[in-house]
């Protein structure tokens, strides 16, 4: 059994790290993500869909419309699968996207050629999981992505896993809203107050059986996903 569903039983809502590409019927289809000919079959079936865009632009600190641009001009390819939650993203990226994009923020080189961008992907996807390493994507030019994004990629790592076992939707609790599991404690509230000012800390002290994992994730998931619409006052305050 996957240790990420046992650390979630009371999860209603469906895994979208357990998947690889999924038809709008829900059903395995490989074909909604043409495997790439420099890839072998067994790579690309490696790529998980680990992350929204939008949470993998707030941990790699790019904007989303730099990793919509990458998707778009098919450096790298998002996967469709159920969204965690009604109304939720449906395209997902492997947190390996997240070492990518702080790499060449950090080295500075974004404005790379389609083809250098998509050969440093390519070698990323070859690596071992966690595996980071300096490569050469043309001949005379490498990347240290070890030095660059090997912190971003763990705090990726531990976010996934607090996202998986702290934050779940429920159409029974206030309507699906994402929450602290076993609360009705929003993941909104939780950002609402740490706007306000609180700490996490406070929040600690307020929730004394929740932990510091829990509030972390809960933040960066509302900042990943912001509520729509433009609300009035301060929401969170009838969502804690």
């Amino acid at each position: 059994m996957n240790s990420r569903l046992e650390l979630r039983p009371r999860l209603r809502a469906w895994h979208p790290s357990m998947m690889v590409a999924y038809s709008r019927s829900g059903a395995c289809n490989l074909a909604c993500y043409p495997i790439n000919s420099l890839l072998t079959r067994n790579e690309y079936m490696s790529i998980t869909a680990d992350l929204t865009i939008r949470e993998t632009a707030a941990l790699s600190r790019v904007s989303k419309a730099t990793i919509e641009k990458a998707v778009e001009a098919r450096v790298l390819r998002a996967l469709s699968a159920p969204a965690r939650f009604r109304g939720g993203a449906t395209r997902y990226l492997p947190i390996r996207a997240v070492a990518y994009f702080r790499s060449l923020e950090a080295a500075d080189l974004t404005d790379l050629p389609l083809r250098h961008k998509r050969a440093i992907w390519r070698h990323l996807v070859r690596l071992e999981p966690m595996r980071l390493e300096t490569i050469e994507f043309t001949p005379g030019a490498t990347i240290d992505l070890e030095r660059l994004a090997a912190d971003t990629l763990r705090n990726a790592v531990r976010y996934r896993e607090a996202r998986d076992r702290y934050i779940e939707s429920d159409s029974d609790i206030l309507g699906g809203t994402p929450v602290i599991a076993g609360t009705r404690l929003t993941v909104y509230s939780v950002l609402g107050r740490l706007q306000d000012g609180d700490s996490i800390d406070e929040l600690a002290e307020d929730y004394p059986e929740l932990s510091r994992e829990a509030f972390t994730a809960a933040e960066l998931y509302a900042r990943a996903h912001p509520l729509r619409g433009r609300p009035s006052g301060r929401p969170w305050h009838n969502a804690a």
